[in-house]
């Protein structure tokens, strides 16, 4: 990558006192709660008649998200009059990208580059958002000499010095991730290397990794290997008859945790079995610590007894997915964008994670009369704000104003 020091200078730090005091206040206007904090103090727990809502003791924004999102207001104010534009999505919530956009940041493409970014110029402003970007995404902004604020989470970016280490010592990277997803995008692209011949597989399911093993202890038909894998899910020129001979395990952080040490364990299994011994096989545990809070406290919430479950979050938002998986798993349960999804006591509007669309759902959970134990949770790229109106919603479903919740 590009180390010149014109383009390291480019590289903005916006966080000064003056802009951040402004900010977090800009900030905590638009995305805190007053009555998530209340129930949080009374142990995640509001009980007003029959109607009892029960939070996970830990959801909603994490340390990464906050910054990202604070260093992206920042950007607007220290670079009032210039063009502002942002790699994707800052983080996979609409309500915060909706914000953004009122303040005229403009979202370029992350899939693939078009000829926005040919026209970017030296007095723009380019934001890298939480999931990162890869390598050739910001080859290309540097070349154009724009202002560079980079809010990439730092659990990302220790995932991406583990690859690096991984394709330096011609060990190749199994990536447990979504092939699609921007943060696996971005950490694929540091696995190939320094110079872009190192090596990496992503594989999402256990289906996936088994499909590996077997072909790590039995061998099998290279170009069958390849065609299940393809679709930016390997590295270029990939061999799985060369390069499965050492193995590094690393993940996109915000997988089921589970899932991700049960594939580091097959991996671990099939290359003893194959070779005698582990000494080819790496692995470093990725999991961020906020997602595993988050698993951690839905599976501690789920001891209790719950009638539903709703999980708030963006539709594309990976970790909430999880924790979708888990719930769905114990009870019914809704995957809600916000409350507008609650449509009446008889039906809630809710994303099929294995439909991957937003469905209608009829249910007699709400019903009014009956006593009623709801347990929310959300990911760490929701904001306060919508599990606020979530509660409210609820509510007012079962008959309870507003005003008698905050009063509570």
């Amino acid at each position: 990558m590009p180390t010149s020091p014109e383009r390291i200078r480019r590289r903005v730090n916006v966080r000064t006192p003056e802009v951040m005091e402004r900010v977090q206040a800009e900030v905590a206007n638009h995305y805190q709660s007053s009555i998530v904090e209340k129930v949080r103090a009374r142990g995640g727990s509001l009980s007003i008649g029959n109607t009892t809502i029960r939070l996970a003791q830990q959801f909603g924004f994490c340390y990464g998200v906050e910054r990202a999102i604070d260093l992206a207001y920042a950007s607007r104010r220290v670079f009032p009059e210039n063009r502002v534009f942002l790699i994707g999505e800052i983080i996979h919530n609409p309500e915060v990208n909706r914000q953004l956009e009122e303040m005229k940041i403009v979202s370029l493409p992350w899939r693939a580059m078009n000829e926005q970014y040919d026209e970017l110029g030296e007095d723009d402003v380019v934001i890298v958002p939480a999931f990162g970007a890869p390598l050739s995404f910001m080859d290309k902004v540097e070349s154009r000499g724009c202002h560079i604020v980079d809010t990439t989470c730092g659990d990302v970016m220790k995932v991406w010095k583990r690859v690096r280490g991984f394709a330096k010592d011609g060990i190749t990277s199994i990536i447990h991730g979504k092939a699609d997803h921007e943060e696996t995008r971005a950490t694929a692209s540091r696995a190939a290397g320094d110079d872009g011949k190192g090596h990496y597989l992503i594989v999402l399911t256990l289906a996936d990794i088994d499909y590996v093993c077997d072909y790590l202890e039995k061998g099998g038909d290279p170009a069958a290997f390849r065609e299940r894998f393809r679709g930016g899910a390997m590295s270029e020129g990939f061999d799985p008859d060369h390069h499965l001979a050492r193995i590094g395990v690393a993940n996109q952080t915000t997988m089921l945790k589970s899932e991700t040490e049960e594939i580091q364990r097959r991996v671990r299994e099939a290359i003893v079995r194959r070779d005698g011994s582990d000494a080819n096989f790496s692995v470093f545990d990725t999991i961020c610590g906020a997602t595993q809070e988050r698993q951690d406290a839905l599976f501690d919430l789920l001891k209790e007894p719950l009638d539903l479950l709703l999980v708030v979050g963006g539709y594309n938002s990976s970790n909430t997915t999880h924790l979708v998986e888990i719930g769905e798993k114990e009870l019914p349960t809704f995957f809600i964008r916000s409350a507008e999804c609650l449509v009446s006591v008889g039906e809630i509007l809710h994303y099929d994670i294995h439909r991957k669309e937003e469905v209608g759902g009829r249910t007699h959970l709400l019903a009014t009369g009956e006593d009623v134990l709801v347990g929310i949770t959300a990911g760490a790229s929701c904001p306060n704000n919508l599990i606020e109106d979530t509660i409210l919603k609820i509510f007012e479903l079962r008959g309870i104003p507003a005003d008698a919740v905050r009063a509570a």
